[in-house]
């Protein structure tokens, strides 16, 4: 019985398919973005956040057990040392997947897994949302103020 085994296999004997979400969890450290399907995608996640919410804590234990999964020297650097310095607050969701499409050879679904604090486009974007938010309403398509430059009305005039 398979109870409470619903992990994704995605076609791999266990040995290839922890090799392959190794080096996807090395390289999405190294580079911050990767491009992949989806069901690897969401495999990865599953893979990577417990690793990437271990390096929190910078102690030789948890640096050891990361360094057990990922066998990289260079990708647990740079998760402790710059990832983890951005990631400190953040209770959890490390990763994000942006759907892209279907592949044109085998019209596999593609997507983007990136590290969700460093994606500088969208952080500026929204730091200039929160500058100039303004609440509007989808019901009326005329202005609620009146401009400046047109003139008010001017009340009526009364007898003397």
């Amino acid at each position: 019985m398979r109870h409470n085994k619903k992990f994704n296999h995605l076609s791999r004997k266990s040995a290839h398919r922890h090799a392959m979400l190794r080096n996807m969890t090395c390289s999405l450290i190294l580079h911050k973005r990767i491009v992949t399907t989806l069901p690897k995608a969401k495999a990865l996640r599953m893979y990577a956040e417990p690793i990437i919410n271990r390096a929190k804590d910078d102690s030789t234990a948890s640096r050891r057990v990361v360094f057990s999964y990922l066998q990289n020297k260079e990708a647990v650097k740079e998760l402790f040392q710059n990832v983890a310095q951005k990631i400190a607050d953040r209770p959890g969701g490390y990763t994000r997947i942006l759907k892209l499409g279907n592949r044109l050879g085998d019209n596999a679904k593609t997507c983007f897994i990136e590290l969700v604090d460093y994606n500088e486009p969208l952080l500026e974007a929204k730091e200039k949302g929160a500058a100039s938010t303004r609440k509007t309403t989808r019901r009326s398509r005329r202005s609620g103020k009146k401009s400046a430059d047109t003139p008010a009305e001017q009340p009526a005039a009364t007898e003397e």
